[in-house]
This record gives structure tokens, sequence and C-alpha cells, in this order.
């Protein structure tokens, strides 16, 4: 049973003529008698009596019409959602991103593919960068945004930006004097960072042990805005990523660069490769390439100076 004589069947037990159903469907009426007949011997019996003057249902025909037409719609209200999918008037996509991002750059993103897809639904996911690849790869969300995996296994990586990590300390901190702030005059302070596992921490332990430094935690926590927070009351000094910065100003913490070592990672969009990707969410991640093709578009003046600064 298909389609084509699921149609035929319906016009001709509405019309109860072959004549008048050939005629609606512009096919011959031969072209006509074939598909019922196909129809009633897939289905194994006759649908509809036939005399040379008279049409008319059988029992089982009688009983196929409401089935056939429930069918029939559905066909025609999934050929509508479909051609609505590809032409993105209809449709959702999730993201899962790392918290400062989601927090920070992510809406002027959601703001501009809005703008032009304004009936496609978004759903954000804020979650540790580690994190985030997992639920592309298990097909929990079609596009993260994170650092760069050291392992991408199946999954492409879209870079958006260079972010840097930033020192963060009150206002009042007798950091405030130096110069240049060196992570040696750093960990003479007590240090707030993030717990394992983290990229986040990661990069830091992996980049002073390069340097032949050891890092000494003091506190940590689950969340960079955690991190953040406990700075502001005066527990210790910081190290994160340059997105962070809005959040800390918020704070009224100091952010400054800092050196010896730089501490960078990029920072883009991990999905599956583009062709497995829906259409919503092709579209997402050339609006995400096109929103950062310059950071100067996204950050404020005072926080685009600090950053060309690192």
């Amino acid at each position: 049973m298909n389609l084509k004589q699921i149609r035929a069947f319906l016009a001709v037990a509405d019309a109860m003529s072959f004549a008048t159903a050939a005629n609606q469907l512009h096919l011959s009426q031969p072209a006509l008698s074939l598909s019922v007949k196909s129809l009633e011997e897939s289905l194994g019996g006759k649908l509809l009596t036939r005399t040379t003057r008279t049409l008319s249902l059988t029992p089982e025909g009688e009983a196929l019409v409401p089935i056939a037409r429930r069918i029939l719609a559905q066909w025609e209200n999934a050929e509508d959602e479909m051609k609505q999918r590809f032409a993105l008037q209809l449709g959702k996509i999730s993201i899962a991103s790392m918290p400062s991002f989601a927090a920070s750059l992510l809406p002027k993103a959601i703001h501009n593919y809005h703008q032009c897809y304004p009936h496609i639904q978004v759903a954000i996911d804020d979650v540790l960068s580690d994190i985030v690849v997992d639920m592309v790869g298990n097909n929990q969300v079609e596009l993260g945004i994170c650092f760069e995996p050291s392992n991408l296994l199946e999954l492409a990586f879209y870079p958006l930006y260079e972010d840097n990590f930033i020192a963060i300390f009150p206002e009042n901190h007798p950091l405030n004097a130096e110069a240049k702030i060196t992570w040696k005059a750093l960990l003479e302070y007590d240090f707030i960072t993030l717990q394992r596992p983290s990229s986040v921490r990661a990069m830091i332990e992996n980049s002073l042990q390069d340097a032949d430094m050891e890092l000494k935690v003091a506190f940590d926590a689950h969340q960079l805005t955690t991190v953040v927070r406990m700075v502001s009351e005066g527990m210790g000094v910081a190290v994160v990523p340059v997105i962070c910065r809005q959040q800390a100003y918020e704070q009224h913490l100091n952010c400054r660069p800092i050196s010896e070592p730089e501490i960078g990672r990029r920072v883009g969009v991990v999905c599956k490769p583009r062709s497995n990707l829906s259409i919503a969410a092709a579209a997402m991640l050339d609006v995400l390439i096109d929103t950062y093709a310059t950071i100067d578009d996204v950050m404020p003046t005072k926080d685009r100076n600090e950053a060309q600064s690192i």
C-alpha cells in the first residue's frame, strides 16, 4: 500500500465514479483502475463493487476510508513539517556551552540567529567544558562551545577566537602595586581555581609544570562564577579565561594580563561533521562563526583593549 494507491482509492470512494476521480487526479481511467486494483491485491480483497451501472464500497472498503484519510492527513502534515524545517521555518536546536561563554558572549549570537530564524527554538545547557564534548559525542546536543579538546575523536572543531587567561584579585590587593603580574608573584597568595577534572585547571597545572612551577591551591570550586565570587570576598586570587572578565568587573575586581608563563587556548564549536548536522544547527554554526569573526564586535571597549594587551 502506497500513497498513490491511497489517493486513488479515496478519490474514487468520494466521487463514486472512476471518470470523475480520474479527472480530479489528472490520470487516465486505466491508470486509476490499475492503482485501485493494485491496492486491493496488496490488501488481499475487494474494496469496491463494480457493475456496468453502479459502483459501491464493500464493507472492507468502508472500513478503509477513515483509515486512509488519517494516513493521508498524517503524511501531508509530515510533508508540510519537513518543508518548514528545510526552510528554517520550524525546528529546535540544542547547544551545550561552558558557563563563562554562555553568560557573556553567547547571547549575542543567539540574538543574531533569532533575527534571521525567529521560528527556530534554541535550548542551551551551560556545563563544564569537558562535559560539552561528551554531550556532543553522545548526541545529547548538536553543537557545543568549549575550549579546543585535545582529542576530538570523530568530532569537528570550528575555532571562534583565542581566549587568553587573566589574573583577577580585589581592588585593594597588594598586587595592584605591581607593574606586571607574573605567576611567581601571584602564587605568593591563596590561589582559587576549579576542581578536578576541569580543562581550565588542567591548562593551568600543565603550563606551570612546564615552567617548573608548582600550583598550590587554597580553595577550589565547581564553577568559574563561584571562583570569581570567592575572589570578590577576599579569599584569594585566581586565574580565569578572559571571557570571565565581565563578571569580574561586576564584582569590582581587577583584571590583569598574566605572564611567565602566558596561558591561552582556542574557544570554538564542537560538533559532528557539517554534513551530519540538521539544517537549523548548520545555520547556527554559521551564525556563531560570523558573530565572532572579529572579537571586537562583541566586546566592550575596556575589555577589548585589555584582551589586545594580553
